[in-house]
């Protein structure tokens, strides 16, 4: 919220219901699906890792829904941090890897709560640099949107769907990163799309 504020925008923090109404979803000008614990992987038809901790089912389903919702609404710009990431990817066809540790033993730990370096694929779009994340699970592979950054053992850091005005997910928290250009201006971009 402060993120946004800061950025000139003006934060409104939805609360996780069940069924959102069109109506609901429609009266904000852009929206953020924030970092938060491990998605139900049931609904997705794979079992969920047991070493997941489980996010609110009712927020899983609010996110789900607002995200085929925004389907339909390709002006309306997205950040998706972390956990919205994920959501984001499954939600266009992508899949979880859910837990680093078992098919990245020697890396893993750099994804636990430190600043590490990404590569983009795009400057353009997201630039190079140090990112602060914390996360034991990462998209495997990103459905129909484009991979832009990847971390040094080859998790997918940032993904995006360039034929949207401004949707945009990153696996790192850039309400923690010191490096401008992957922290604040991802919020500042939000709020400049959705003037």
């Amino acid at each position: 919220m402060n993120a946004i504020e800061n950025a000139g925008g003006t934060p409104v923090v939805l609360p996780p219901i069940e069924n959102p109404s069109t109506e609901l979803l429609t009266r904000f000008d852009g929206f953020i699906l924030s970092g938060g614990d491990d998605p139900h992987m049931e609904p997705f038809g794979i079992p969920t890792h047991p070493k997941a901790t489980l996010v609110l089912k009712e927020r899983q389903s609010f996110e789900y829904t607002l995200l085929k919702f925004l389907n339909d609404s390709p002006d309306t710009p997205l950040l998706c941090i972390c956990l919205g990431m994920q959501m984001l990817a499954l939600s266009r066809g992508g899949a979880l890897n859910q837990h680093l540790e078992d098919t990245h033993p020697d890396s893993h730990s750099i994804h636990m709560g430190q600043a590490h370096s990404i590569d983009s694929t795009d400057e353009s779009t997201i630039s190079s640099g140090i990112v602060w994340s914390s996360h034991h699970q990462a998209i495997e592979h990103a459905g129909d949107l484009r991979v832009l950054a990847r971390s040094k053992d080859g998790v997918i850091e940032a993904i995006d769907d360039p034929s949207r005005s401004f949707t945009l997910g990153v696996q790192w928290h850039p309400e923690r990163t010191e490096n401008s250009e992957l922290g604040t201006n991802l919020f500042e971009r939000l709020v400049e799309a959705s003037s």
